[in-house]
């Protein structure tokens, strides 16, 4: 419960969120990511640091000239988050209940909104 709730906090984040997104289409680099959404390229390595901290964002240097830097979704974290986001949020999880205090503890009546206004 608490890892759900540290990752969706850090999701929340709008710029985040849009990050998150451009990198499903694939591998990008920071002055891609800049160029995309107009932010410099200290905002965007900051968002990715964040990204990278809660496990949803890996990191690759290049082979040849290790400046640049890529950044791709890190599949797993996305797939147990997916699963994790997707178990707690099912409707099939919502039962039938009814409150245990009240008249008899029974289910609140409540009059249609006509019968209230007239």
């Amino acid at each position: 419960m608490d890892n759900l709730a540290r990752q969706l906090k850090v999701l929340a984040e709008p710029n985040r969120l849009r990050i998150v997104d451009l990198l499903m289409e694939g591998v990008q680099c920071n002055c891609e990511l800049g160029d995309a959404l107009g932010m410099a390229p200290n905002l965007i390595s900051h968002h990715l640091r964040i990204l990278r901290e809660v496990g949803l964002v890996d990191v690759e240097r290049d082979a040849v000239d290790a400046r640049w830097v890529y950044y791709s979704i890190n599949r797993s974290t996305l797939a147990e988050l997916a699963q994790v986001f997707g178990a707690f949020f099912d409707p099939a999880r919502i039962k039938e209940r009814h409150p245990a205090c009240g008249p008899q503890g029974s289910p609140i009546q409540l009059e249609p909104m006509t019968a209230i206004i007239a």
